[in-house]
C-alpha cells in the first residue's frame, strides 16, 4: 500500500529560508500572514491531506465515477471528504474576506495545491476548478454576479467549471459553435455541446457554476468573436437554488486515469446564461481562469512527482535484492536493500532533485503572483506579473513532463511489483499523464513561450528572469562554496541567452523555425530555471549551516542533491541547445504522404 507524508520540512525551507515568504506581510491585506500563522495553516492542511484525502485515492481510482440518466456520483467517501474540506474553509484559502475567504496569500494556496495533488489528484480537481471560476468572476464579473456566486463558491456549497472544448475544436477556440442568443431580459439562451469538462457534473455540491465560451449572432470570426457566460446548473434564488437550467451531462468519459474526477460531455439546450465581461472579449476573461488552471496543473505534476518519489524511497530501503557492487552492506540479511545500487539511486535522486527544485520554482511563481496583485507600487506589480506570465508555461509543461517521468522511474524502482495495482504506483503513472495534455498541451505551452512570451514588450518578460539570474551569478561567482554550482549555471544560462537570440532572429523570417525549436527551448529554459533554484537552495542551506540553526544533515543533503542535478541533469540543457540550433529543416522537409 502506498504512503504519503506531507514534506513539511522541505516546504518550510523553501518558504522561509529560500524565498523569505514573510516579506508578504508588508503587502496590503497580508499583514497578519506571519511565518507562524502560515506554518499553522499548512500543518492543518497537511493533516487533512494525509488523513482524509489520501486514504480515498486508491479506492476512488478503483471505483471511479458513475453515470446514470444525467446523474453523476463520485466514489465512496468523496462527498464526506468534500464536506469536511469545505467546512474547514479550504475552498477559500486565498479568497477575498469580503466574500467569506481567509484572505491568505496565494502562495499558501499554492502549497495546499501541491499537498492535495500528492494526496488525491482526482479529488483536488473539484475545488481547484472552483478556484479558477472564482478568480474569473472576481475580476470580470458584475457586482451582482460577484454577490450571487462568489460567497457560495468560497463556502464550497457551489462549485465551478470551465467549458471551452467542443468535439471539433480544442486549442483552436476560434472554431467554437456554441451559440448565445439574447433573451428579452439581460440573459442569453445558450445552445451547444462541450466535451472534456472536468467536474461538469457530480454530487458534491448543491449547484455547479459553469463558465461557458459561446458566440453571439453578431460575433466576428475567430477568437475575436468569443464571449464568456456564467451558466449555473440550477438558477440562483435569494434563498438558494431554483429551477434546473438547460445544461445537462450527456455522458462521462472512461479514462486512463483520474478516475475519481468526472470528465463530462455537457449539452446546453437554450440554457440561461449571463454575460461575464464585455461582448466578444470572453477569451481575455477565460485566460484568467486558464492561467490559474495551468499553474494548478503544474502543481499536479509536482504533487505526483513527490508522492511517487516518497514511495519509491520507502520501497528501495525495504526491498532486498543482490549485494552491493562494492561489498556487503547488510551482513545480517540475505541480500542488501536495493537503495545501495547506483542505478536505483540515480532514479531516486532524479525524483528528489525534481521535487525539491520544482517546489522552489512553483512557490517562487506563487510568491510573485501575490506581489502582482497586492504590491502598492505599480511598477513592482508589473514586474511580478511579467515573471508569472513567463514562468506559467514553464511550470505547467516542465513539472507535468517530469511528474510523468518521475512516476515512471519510481515505478521502475519497484520492478514487477510496480506494475501491480495494489502497490499504488501504476495509478500515479496513469494519473500523471493527463497533466501533460489538458489546459493546453505541453506543445502549446512551448509555443506560448516562444510565440507570445519571448517577444512580449520587446523582451520585457524575459528580462524579469534573465536579470536576477545574471545578478545572482555576478554576486556569488567569487564565493568558494558556490563555485561548483555557479559556473555550470553560468554556462547554461549563456547558452539559453544565445538560443533565445537565435530563435528570435530566425523566427522573424520563418515561423516554423520558432515552432520547431519551441519544445526543446522550453526544456532548456526550465533546466536553467531549476539550476537557479538549486543555487538559491544551496545558498540558503549554507547560511543555515553557518548560523548553526536547524538540522545540519538536512541542509547538507541540499548540497549533495544539487551536485547530482548539476552533474547528471543540467547537461541535458546542452543537448536541448543543440536541438534548438538545428533548425526546422529536418522536421519540415518530409512530405505528409511519406510518413
Amino acid at each position: 500500500m502506498p504512503v504519503y507524508n506531507a514534506p513539511l520540512e522541505n516546504i518550510r525551507f523553501i518558504l522561509h529560508d529560500v524565498l523569505n515568504a514573510e516579506q508578504l506581510t508588508e503587502l496590503p491585506g497580508y499583514e497578519d500572514a506571519s511565518a507562524d500563522l502560515v506554518d499553522q495553516i499548512i500543518e492543518e492542511g497537511a493533516k487533512l491531506c494525509e488523513e482524509v484525502l489520501f486514504p480515498l485515492n486508491q479506492s476512488g481510482d478503483q471505483e471511479g465515477c458513475t453515470y446514470e440518466n444525467g446523474v453523476v456520483r463520485t466514489p465512496k467517501g468523496f462527498k464526506e471528504a468534500y464536506d469536511q474540506f469545505a467546512e474547514g474553509g479550504w475552498c477559500g484559502v486565498s479568497s477575498d474576506p469580503d466574500y467569506g475567504g481567509m484572505g491568505l496569500p496565494m502562495l499558501v494556496n499554492t502549497v495546499m495545491q501541491e499537498m492535495i495533488c500528492s494526496a488525491n489528484m482526482s479529488f483536488g480537481m473539484y475545488p481547484g476548478l472552483s478556484q479558477g471560476a472564482y478568480e474569473a468572476l472576481y475580476i470580470f464579473g458584475t457586482d451582482d454576479q460577484k454577490n450571487i456566486y462568489l460567497p457560495k463558491l468560497v463556502e464550497g456549497v457551489w462549485s465551478g467549471t470551465m467549458c471551452l472544448t467542443e468535439p471539433h475544436c480544442g486549442t483552436d477556440l476560434g472554431l467554437i459553435r456554441t451559440k448565445a442568443i439574447p433573451n428579452d431580459d439581460d440573459s442569453y439562451a445558450i445552445t451547444g455541446t462541450k466535451i472534456f469538462i472536468s467536474a461538469g457534473e457530480h454530487d458534491l455540491t448543491e449547484n455547479i457554476i459553469h463558465l461557458v465560451l459561446a458566440k453571439l449572432p453578431d460575433a466576428p470570426e475567430g477568437v475575436r468573436g468569443i464571449s464568456l457566460f456564467v451558466v449555473p446548473k440550477f438558477l440562483p434564488k435569494d434563498d438558494g437554488v431554483g429551477a434546473r437550467n438547460g445544461i445537462m451531462c450527456g455522458s462521462i468519459e472512461h479514462k486512463m486515469g483520474i478516475h475519481g474526477n468526472s470528465t463530462c460531455v455537457m449539452n446546453l439546450d437554450s440554457a440561461t446564461g449571463w454575460l461575464v465581461g464585455e461582448k466578444h472579449k470572453g477569451l481575455k476573461a477565460m485566460f484568467t481562469m486558464m492561467n490559474a488552471a495551468r499553474l494548478g496543473v503544474g502543481m499536479q505534476g509536482l504533487g505526483i512527482a513527490e508522492i511517487a518519489y516518497q514511495n519509491a524511497v520507502e520501497y528501495a530501503k525495504d526491498r532486498l535484492q543482490m549485494r552491493a557492487l562494492d561489498g556487503v552492506k547488510a551482513p545480517d540479511k540475505e541480500a542488501d536493500p536495493i537503495i545501495v545500487h547506483p542505478d536505483v539511486r540515480r532514479m531516486l535522486l532524479k525524483g528528489k532533485a525534481v521535487a525539491e527544485a520544482g517546489r522552489a520554482l512553483s512557490y517562487w511563481t506563487g510568491l510573485n503572483l501575490d506581489i502582482s496583485h497586492k504590491h502598492p507600487d505599480e511598477n513592482e506589480r508589473q514586474k511580478a506579473d511579467d515573471l508569472v506570465a513567463l514562468l506559467t508555461p514553464i511550470v505547467k509543461a516542465y513539472l507535468t513532463d517530469m511528474g510523468t517521468e518521475i512516476a515512471n522511474e519510481s515505478l521502475q524502482v519497484y520492478g514487477g511489483h510496480g506494475y501491480i495495482a495494489e502497490w499504488g504506483m501504476e495509478q500515479y503513472v496513469r494519473d500523471a499523464r493527463i497533466a501533460q495534455i489538458y489546459e493546453g498541451t505541453n506543445g502549446i505551452q512551448a509555443l506560448d513561450l516562444v510565440g507570445r512570451k519571448m517577444g512580449q514588450g520587446y523582451g520585457r518578460l524575459l528580462r524579469r528572469f534573465f536579470h536576477p539570474v545574471s545578478a545572482f551569478i555576478e554576486e556569488h561567482q567569487a564565493n568558494d562554496s558556490m563555485q561548483e554550482f555557479i559556473f555550470p549555471l553560468a554556462k547554461s544560462f549563456a547558452k539559453l541567452q544565445q538560443a533565445t537570440a537565435t530563435i528570435a532572429m530566425k523566427g522573424l523570417k520563418d515561423p516554423n523555425e520558432a515552432g520547431a525549436a519551441s519544445s526543446d527551448y522550453l526544456r532548456q529554459f526550465a533546466l536553467v530555471a531549476i539550476g537557479y533554484m538549486w543555487c538559491l537552495m544551496v545558498l540558503a542551506a549554507q547560511n543555515k549551516i553557518n548560523s548553526g540553526d536547524g538540522d545540519k544533515a538536512f541542509y547538507e543533503s541540499k548540497f549533495e542533491t544539487a551536485r547530482f542535478f548539476f552533474a547528471r541533469m543540467l547537461p541535458e540543457a546542452d543537448a536541448r541547445f543543440k536541438m534548438v540550433m538545428a533548425g526546422a529543416e529536418s522536421l519540415m522537409t518530409l512530405g505528409a504522404d511519406d510518413f
